[in-house]
């Protein structure tokens, strides 16, 4: 009709092939990139965990770091560094993928930087736990390290792999009330049980095989999976979850920070030399 408007989708239609387009542009060009860097990417301490010669407390530090090359777009790598009382080093737990498919037992407690870049990708603190009360949060740790029950096994996606390691580990130390990201891909992956306590053991969740999901807790807030995207908020932190940009919030959860201390140990520390 002369006079009218006329709107065509024709510039809209091409928007997903657009999408779609750039995608695999940036992951053939982070494939290319990650294939020529990674020997010589830096693995030198970020700065981010205390001295051990300086710091006598049992520490709990937990990290993440985005992946090596196009997947460090999607997800993130994470490990637990644990230090008893008087260590001269951190321990570091993780899984690594190539080890298991060498080895048949991807899992690994080393002693290294805890703080490391992971293959050039900065680090950053999860949780950082110090002081009374960490020892026994260590030895259950390491108790739950031997007996994960994936040791021989590692998918990408949708798991289990080393998110799913950590997420499975930390269970077994609610007080570290520790919050994932949501780029943590493989963390909701819980084999064949359909119900567990999240990680940071404040709530639970539902998960069928970490493709399709939904969590619920005090300090994780509430997540929705699809298809091992997350989608959240977290009241307690202000933060949203997104897939590609992972928890965005205005609370650092990486400060140090004391387990609270009960009235009878805190008189039982006092009375032990």
């Amino acid at each position: 009709m002369h006079g009218s408007a006329v709107f065509s989708v024709r510039p809209f239609s091409r928007f997903p092939g657009r999408v779609v387009a750039g995608l695999l542009a940036a992951v053939l060009a982070g494939e290319l990139s990650a294939a020529r860097d990674w020997r010589t990417a830096s693995r030198e301490p970020a700065g981010l965990a205390p001295d051990p010669a300086a710091t006598p407390e049992p520490v709990v530090q937990v990290y993440a770091a985005r992946t090596i090359g196009w997947r460090g777009s999607f997800g993130v790598h994470t490990w637990i560094a644990v230090k008893p009382a008087g260590a001269a080093q951190f321990t570091v737990h993780e899984l690594m993928g190539y080890q298991t498919r060498r080895t048949g037992n991807g899992v690994r407690s080393s002693q290294r930087a805890a703080d490391m870049y992971w293959f050039g990708n900065r680090p950053w603190v999860l949780a950082d736990v110090r002081g009374p009360g960490v020892e026994a949060v260590i030895e259950r740790l390491g108790v739950a390290v031997a007996d994960y029950s994936y040791a021989g096994v590692y998918r990408l996606w949708p798991g289990p792999n080393s998110n799913t390691f950590v997420a499975d580990v930390l269970r077994a130390a609610p007080e570290l009330r520790i919050d994932l990201p949501a780029t943590a891909i493989g963390k909701d992956f819980l084999g064949p049980r359909l119900v567990a306590k999240t990680p940071s053991g404040t709530g639970a969740q539902i998960s069928l095989f970490g493709v399709i999901g939904v969590l619920v807790g005090w300090v994780e807030g509430v997540e929705v999976n699809l298809g091992g995207l997350i989608f959240g908020v977290s009241p307690t932190r202000l933060a949203i979850k997104l897939p590609l940009l992972g928890t965005v919030g205005a609370i650092d959860p990486g400060r140090p920070r004391m387990l609270p201390v009960s009235r009878e140990s805190a008189t039982r520390a006092a009375i032990v030399p």
